[in-house]
């Protein structure tokens, strides 16, 4: 059988995501050669660092590789500066909208063992609503307000639909993936939630609403059940109720405070993936920042990085690979005899990515 070469990006960033991108590229040197994956690693540059030292946060010719000569990335983290910077802004927004990765995936799961189960993807709208970025500050001079300032919030149709799309895509290959393995999730049948806040906001949120109803009623989603939630019950019932959650969809402020949200839920940011998704490419991204605090300590949680590198290969269509990282990281964390400190143990990154790696 011919192997199939994936080419891909490897992106550290600032703070720990030079210390985590590593153990991705070694989990993927790591898979069995029965699956027939070959890699090609590039090593390519952004952040803040790259930023003070080049000029550029994203360079140039970080996205022209992407583009040109990668199949997938990971990105580790970017460091954000406490204060305005002139000329800098974040290089995985830029790379969002670069190349159109216009979904951010985030699973969130805790282990058979945990006594609260919990197993659901927060899908979130990825290029619009309030983080276009469209702002202003109005000073009108004797008014009894004194100056103002206002935000546009865009929800376009398309947007809607295809991130709608893709959370009814992911809850159907969640839903093969229990059909072969009921025991490896606390839900029996696809569910999306479709979450916004309609009833204020009728225009925006309300064509989000519509437009996901829409996309979700497509055949091919038959078996894929629909609800709404509004954003402030929803975040009620999420700490509340979090196994009711399958798959969730929202626009992208929402998506991205649920996100945060979900991810205490399972204990530590450490443990969290996410993947930015476009036709044909996907970034694996940890969801845990920069952590200068614990920078060059070696006791940085490699998890997040690990189920990203996973997630990345879910949307490469290499499910089979994904399955077997993920698997390797759930006996890791339910032997819990090899932790970070983040999770209450003393183990070092290395320890934790060595443990893994002897699992696959």
């Amino acid at each position: 059988m011919a192997s199939r070469v994936l080419r891909i990006g490897l992106i550290p960033g600032d703070g720990i995501g030079r210390e985590v991108i590593p153990a991705g590229r070694r989990i993927l040197e790591a898979l069995p050669s029965s699956l027939g994956l070959k890699f090609e690693f590039s090593d390519l540059y952004a952040g803040f660092e790259t930023f003070e030292r080049t000029g550029a946060a994203l360079p140039d010719a970080t996205v022209e590789a992407l583009k040109q000569s990668c199949d997938g990335a990971l990105f580790g983290a970017v460091s954000s500066p406490t204060s305005a910077v002139k000329g800098y802004s974040s290089p995985i927004v830029a790379l969002r909208k670069k190349l159109d990765l216009y979904a951010n995936v985030r699973p969130v799961k805790t282990v058979r063992t945990a006594t609260k189960p919990i197993d659901m993807v927060i899908v979130r709208e990825n290029t619009e609503d309030l983080y276009v970025k469209e702002e202003r500050t109005v000073d009108v001079p004797g008014s009894p307000t004194g100056k103002y300032a206002e935000a546009i919030k865009r929800i376009s149709e398309r947007a809607s639909s295809r991130i709608a799309t893709m959370a009814g895509e992911i809850a159907l290959r969640r839903q093969k993936i229990r059909d072969v393995s009921p025991t490896s999730s606390i839900h029996s049948s696809p569910l999306v939630t479709i979450t916004h806040k309609s009833n204020v906001l009728s225009q925006t949120d309300g064509l989000f609403r519509s437009a996901s109803r829409a996309a979700l009623a497509n055949p091919k989603f038959k078996s894929v059940g629909v609800e709404e939630q509004i954003v402030d019950s929803m975040v009620y019932k999420l700490f509340r109720q979090p196994e009711a959650y399958d798959v969730i969809v929202a626009p992208n402020l929402y998506g991205d405070i649920l996100s945060d949200g979900a991810a205490a839920l399972v204990g530590s940011l450490g443990l969290v993936p996410s993947a930015n998704v476009g036709e044909g490419f996907a970034i694996g991204e940890p969801c845990h920042g920069s952590a200068p605090d614990i920078e060059g300590k070696g006791i940085a949680n490699p998890i997040a990085t690990l189920r990203s590198t996973a997630l990345m290969l879910e949307f490469l269509n290499e499910e089979e690979a994904a399955a077997k990282i993920y698997a390797a990281v759930d006996a890791n964390l339910e032997e819990g005899k090899l932790l970070t400190p983040d999770l209450g143990g003393k183990a070092t990154t290395e320890e934790v990515v060595v443990d893994i790696l002897k699992r696959l």
